[in-house]
């Protein structure tokens, strides 16, 4: 049997399970996007578009520590810095990226992981590739210190990205060691919540707290960044894989950042318009019996529990030019299929109103 035999047989498998997946080739036009986590609309405002289109070079040309560094890159880490009320910002070219060079380097300096069970599959690949011994502890329920290996490192989300719940970030705080460490991954919280935006560990002015964050969602661009001491930075640049052998993020990219920075320090009114949709949307699946969760976040889950009846009725809304894509296994646990809907600052209340008059419609024919 060749390669590629054995490779229709996986897939064959996958699609038995109601699991299969394809990227289309184009954008959904003419829809109604709940899928988008540009959570307030700064991917195509014009302010943000035209620094893009004012830059004066577009790729960086290598890596940071040779040909890539670039001005723009280091204003941007600055401005970071100052709004999130850390010490060091470092930038990498995605989120994703953040995390497999910053948990491997944070790992170097404990004897144990612990990891939320519902952390993003980024979190979750940096610390297999740290080889550290890891505990994966149940969602939201930190063991006790008395019950930890320390000096340990905590990792988690703080708006955890497919259930949009939160997590108890002061008492995970008040819960760690002299030795300890906590991670966050603020990639669904920054832009959206805390003052200015700032997220939930704003304020946790404590050096045990490094903070991971991405320019990818209520930026509206792309890139990542880790956020800590000056002592954990240098670390990173000097140990962090995906930082020293990687190539910079364009600089166009990151002066774009920079003015979606300003944009989401001043948006006040479109986190206003954001929680707004947010509430309207809730009310709206309360109204057809569905579970809610009371969570301060832009992301609503609507979970339909079987994989079968969760991808139906993602179709059959996208038949309606409604876009609400199924998330199945392995991205959630077994019998947790749903629709991930993502709310936005420019969802308008006819929008809302649509989405659940089709959801209606779509789960009483399911």
């Amino acid at each position: 049997m060749s390669y590629l035999e054995r490779a229709a047989e996986l897939l064959a498998a996958i699609r038995a399970k109601g699991q299969y997946r394809a990227v289309e080739r184009y954008q959904q036009g003419d829809v109604l996007d709940f899928a988008s986590n540009d959570y307030l609309a700064l991917a195509t405002d014009r302010r943000v578009v035209q620094a893009f289109r004012n830059a004066h070079r577009v790729g960086s040309g290598g890596s940071r520590l040779l040909g890539g560094r670039h001005r723009e890159h280091s204003l941007l880490e600055e401005e970071l810095a100052a709004w999130l009320g850390r010490e060091r910002v470092l930038l990498f070219s995605s989120g994703y990226h953040a995390a497999l060079g910053a948990i491997p380097a944070l790992a170097r300096t404990v004897r144990t992981i612990y990891s939320d069970a519902l952390n993003h599959a980024s979190l979750i690949d940096g610390i297999r590739l740290s080889h550290a011994d890891r505990v994966v502890y149940p969602h939201r329920a930190l063991p006790p210190r008395e019950q930890r290996s320390g000096p340990a490192l905590v990792v988690t989300e703080s708006i955890f990205s497919m259930d949009g719940d939160a997590a108890g970030l002061p008492a995970m705080l008040a819960a760690l060691g002299d030795d300890d460490v906590l991670l966050v991954d603020e990639a669904h919280a920054l832009g959206v919540v805390g003052p200015q935006g700032a997220g939930l560990a704003h304020g946790l002015d404590d050096p045990r707290v490094v903070v991971l964050g991405t320019l990818s969602k209520a930026f509206g661009g792309s890139g990542g960044f880790v956020a800590g001491p000056a002592a954990i930075v240098d670390l990173l640049v000097n140990t962090a894989r995906t930082f020293i052998f990687d190539t910079a993020p364009p600089p166009a990219l990151a002066l774009a950042a920079r003015v979606a920075l300003v944009a989401v320090r001043q948006g006040d009114d479109a986190r206003a318009r954001l929680y707004d949709a947010v509430e309207r949307t809730r009310l709206g699946l309360r109204s057809l019996g569905l579970p809610v969760i009371e969570d301060r976040s832009p992301i609503v889950p609507v979970i339909l529990g079987d994989e079968g009846r969760t991808e139906r009725v993602a179709r059959e809304l996208l038949g309606k030019r409604v876009y609400a894509p199924a998330i199945r296994p392995p991205t959630v646990p077994p019998g947790t299929s749903r629709l991930r809907l993502s709310l936005r600052a420019d969802h308008r209340n006819e929008h809302i109103d649509l989405l659940i008059g089709s959801l209606r419609a779509c789960i009483a024919t399911s």
